[in-house]
């Protein structure tokens, strides 16, 4: 009986021991001390890793990408820039010559219109219509055959702020001054305005017929610095329609 016991303990082999989870995190931690210990790094930090492409720019980040300011500096004291060189052509171009301004008097009262092509010689003088005129712009001026300056508007010369008009009567069945203009004025021509400042020689630019009723609203009014527009009947119809010849400081 004895013996049966023995022998059936001989045959009975030792059992290992299971490692539950609970071992496992005990066997971990002290392995995690015992290396943060011996290393003294941060191993139990913790980071959060960022998203792909959608990772925020810290305040470093944002810094280093505003723009550095460009430095500008003064050349030394004593120092004088380099001229320009004018700008060629290109090979083969013809460079254009700059426009030259004509020299004008000061602007002032136009006295007299020498207007040699045309047959047309006449004294200049003031006319100031009244707000009636002005409102409907239609003005007639005194039955002779001299020129009349309209004074509100503009005069002719440096400084000119608007279009200078001078008006006169053309004469039905007798000689005129300002009847030559239905028949020789022209566009290129040129005459002479003598003013209380000097003379001035002008260019035909525009002759032109209207109806006496659209003349008010016709581009004759707009405002033409030193423009000069000279106004009568027209004398092929007097009653219905009006002469204008419009002409600017000629260029020498």
């Amino acid at each position: 009986m004895s013996r049966e016991r023995s022998r059936h303990s001989a045959q009975v082999r030792p059992r290992w021991r299971r490692w539950n989870r609970g071992d496992l995190a005990i066997l971990l931690c002290g392995v995690l001390a015992f290396l943060s210990i011996t290393f003294g790094g941060p191993l139990l930090q913790l980071t959060q890793p960022a998203a792909v492409g959608t990772s925020a720019p810290t305040a470093a980040d944002v810094q280093s990408l505003e723009p550095a300011p460009i430095a500008v500096t003064d050349p030394p004291e004593g120092t004088v820039a380099a001229p320009v060189a004018p700008a060629t052509p290109a090979e083969g171009t013809t460079a254009v010559p700059p426009v030259q301004e004509p020299a004008l008097p000061a602007a002032a009262a136009p006295v007299r219109i020498r207007y040699p092509s045309a047959g047309f010689d006449v004294p200049v003088h003031p006319l100031q219509p009244d707000s009636a005129a002005q409102a409907s712009q239609t003005i007639v001026p005194p039955e002779t055959k001299d020129g009349y300056w309209l004074t509100p508007f503009g005069m002719p010369g440096a400084g000119s702020a608007n279009t200078t008009y001078v008006i006169g009567h053309s004469w039905d069945g007798a000689e005129a001054p300002f009847n030559h203009l239905s028949s020789a004025a022209a566009v290129g021509h040129r005459f002479d305005v003598d003013t209380t400042a000097g003379t001035m020689t002008y260019q035909v630019e525009n002759v032109t017929t209207y109806l006496k009723s659209s003349l008010k609203d016709s581009p004759v009014w707009d405002i033409v610095p030193n423009r000069l527009v000279l106004i009568s009947c027209y004398t092929k119809d007097p009653w219905g329609k009006n002469m204008v010849v419009t002409a600017s400081p000629a260029v020498s």
